[in-house]
């Protein structure tokens, strides 16, 4: 009898979990956790195995494959990735978006959607931000789009190689590499296409306007130059890729300190050239990690001229009544003067094209000034700016980009090739890169979104309740009752419907694993071709859209600033075309 109250008791404790995620009037992993705390204190999950979900191989793989996108992250190996998307698309968001989910699908093929979607993840941002995109526009449909993939190969994700273990136990041939392909391509072309068509509407654009603000506008004016041994010498401006590869508009170039040249996409470097150039403010500083083109200010003005404790970079802004205000920087001869070198110049709603030494400045002029942190603020208590904030430049540790690079393609190929687990492979290279100083171990932490590896611990809780307490095989065996005797698609239809149901709070392997002993046992008991119920499943185990708990979904959720209904809203029309397609196509190419 304490079983049977068990199950409504739990399915009721759902439901509710279920409405609190969906107002978000309390966050996501606070639900999570009460939710936890609701099942121990009621008997639904014991205590010991309440908290095996902060030890599972799903957040410990997650744990590691954070550590190791972060150290992608800072040794700029997302950034040049980034650059070579805007390079191939224009530009445009709808090539952008069409570039990812080609790309995230072909990857996400033969690695863990969770590992896709965690690789894209910092491109995607850094592409949105260098173009004053909304990165919640590409965010969803980067995520579904590795998920899409999951269905066409055997190692396309890990629930493939549980129902085909679990075939081999019930003596039938495993699954092949390819043996999905046949209907996991279509699901993939026509799940591209639904996003690129209809979803990508229904995605929601919830980051603030003023981040947006702060990306797109404030253009700042600088000057480089083409240095000696530099690989775009010889190349004309169009095949230097100043654009797409630094987010930098030429306004003009200086040569011999003399002749003043129109730039065009024809105008062919030379060694010395000084490049007029106009981008956002880290656009421009940026610039300065290239090893092709230096910053004129740092070439004159060394950042080792200072004690590096004191170095500092400050943007500020010139206020009425400034001594500076109506000179040129060459007039005040400001670097000697007063100690401080101008970096870039911004001046609101105007495009400036003279040399920065030559530019007479004017009230509301934004500077970025690199010196002196104690000779700043006293210049600026002498009244010649006011102190807008610090800014803080970062230098990618690009010498460690290839490392970075080995350790992630390694951790990979070694996860593929099934020599380690995914969950141990990812420790290990999270291990790699702190031991290899590609990112630093509090870098590393500051990256790691512990709100998410909350909310999977918890929610793996739930799936463990939702077995032990017999509620998942109690739906199963009522759906066998119902729909036993009923037309053989009806009756793979409702396992399909089934196993996307509990795909959503439990893992996709645990689902797959709970549902396919019952629908093997069904097919034979009714006559029917296991093999179909067992490609259908595996099938309706990776259809994980109608709710933010899968792995990949929630890589993208905090990023993207979703609510918990975004992804039904988006996933349900997704789900219903991945069911079209697989009940038309299972009964083809495994006949019940």
């Amino acid at each position: 009898m304490f079983v049977d109250i068990q199950i409504p008791l739990l399915v009721g404790t759902v439901v509710v979990a279920m409405v609190l995620f969906s107002i978000e009037r309390i966050p996501a992993e606070v639900t999570a956790l009460a939710l936890l705390m609701f099942l121990v204190l009621t008997g639904l999950l014991p205590t010991e195995e309440a908290f095996a979900g902060f030890s599972s191989d799903v957040v410990m793989m997650m744990f590691g494959l954070l550590i190791i996108m972060a150290a992608l992250d800072r040794t700029g190996v997302t950034d040049l990735a980034g650059r070579a998307i805007l390079r191939r698309t224009n530009s445009g968001p709808l090539q952008i978006l069409a570039v990812v989910m080609i790309a995230a699908v072909a990857i996400g093929a033969f690695m863990s959607n969770t590992a896709a979607t965690a690789f894209f993840l910092p491109i995607v941002v850094g592409v949105a931000r260098r173009q004053g995109l909304s990165s919640g526009k590409f965010l969803m449909p980067l995520a579904f789009a590795s998920i899409l993939a999951s269905s066409i190969t055997l190692i396309g994700t890990s629930t493939n190689i549980v129902v085909s273990g679990m075939m081999a136990n019930y003596d039938m041939r495993s699954m092949g590499m390819f043996e999905l392909a046949p209907v996991g391509i279509p699901i993939a072309i026509i799940g591209l296409f639904y996003m690129f068509f209809v979803g990508r509407h229904l995605v929601p654009d919830r980051i603030p306007t003023d981040e947006l603000e702060d990306l797109s506008s404030h253009l700042y004016f600088s000057e480089m130059s083409i240095s000696d041994g530099s690989a775009l010498v010889g190349h004309t401006l169009k095949e230097a890729h100043l654009g797409s590869d630094l987010d930098l508009k030429v306004l003009g170039v200086i040569r011999d300190d003399t002749a003043h040249i129109l730039p065009r996409g024809t105008t062919r470097l030379e060694v010395g050239d000084v490049l007029l150039v106009e981008g956002k403010r880290d656009a421009v500083l940026g610039a300065a990690e290239s090893d092709d083109i230096d910053m004129v200010a740092e070439v004159e003005f060394s950042v080792d001229d200072l004690p590096t404790e004191r170095i500092g970079l400050e943007e500020v802004i010139l206020v009425p009544g400034s001594p500076l205000i109506g000179r040129t920087l060459e007039g005040l001869d400001f670097r000697s003067g007063y100690g401080l070198q101008v970096l870039a110049i911004n001046r609101h709603g105007e495009t400036l094209t003279r040399k920065m030494s030559h530019i007479r400045l004017s009230t509301a002029d934004v500077l970025v000034v690199q010196g002196d942190w104690d000779h700043i603020r006293t210049l600026e208590r002498q009244g010649l700016f006011r102190i807008l904030g610090s800014v803080e430049r970062v230098r990618p540790r690009r010498r460690r980009a290839p490392v970075a690079i080995a350790i992630f393609l390694g951790t990979l190929i070694v996860a593929t090739a099934n020599v380690l687990p995914l969950s141990v492979a990812m420790l290990l290279g999270a291990l790699l890169v702190l031991v290899t100083r590609c990112i630093t171990p509090g870098e590393a932490y500051s990256q790691v979104n512990w709100t998410v590896l909350i909310l999977i611990a918890c929610m793996l809780g739930l799936g463990t309740a939702m077995e032990s307490t017999g509620t998942a095989s109690f739906l199963a065996q009522w759906i066998v009752r119902i729909v036993g005797g009923a037309n053989p698609v009806w009756l793979l239809s409702a396992f399909f419907a089934l196993t996307v149901l509990l795909t959503q709070p439990m893992s996709n392997q645990a689902s797959a694993a709970l549902v396919l002993p019952i629908a093997l046992q069904a097919a034979r008991q009714l006559n029917l071709n296991p093999r179909s119920f067992a490609m259908m499943i595996a099938l309706a185990a990776s259809c994980s859209f109608l709710t933010p708990l899968e792995p990949a979904c929630l890589l993208v959720y905090g990023p993207g600033h979703y609510r918990f209904f975004d992804f039904p809203k988006v996933g349900l029309i997704l789900s219903v075309l991945v069911y079209l397609i697989a009940i038309i196509a299972v009964p083809l190419l495994w006949p019940l």
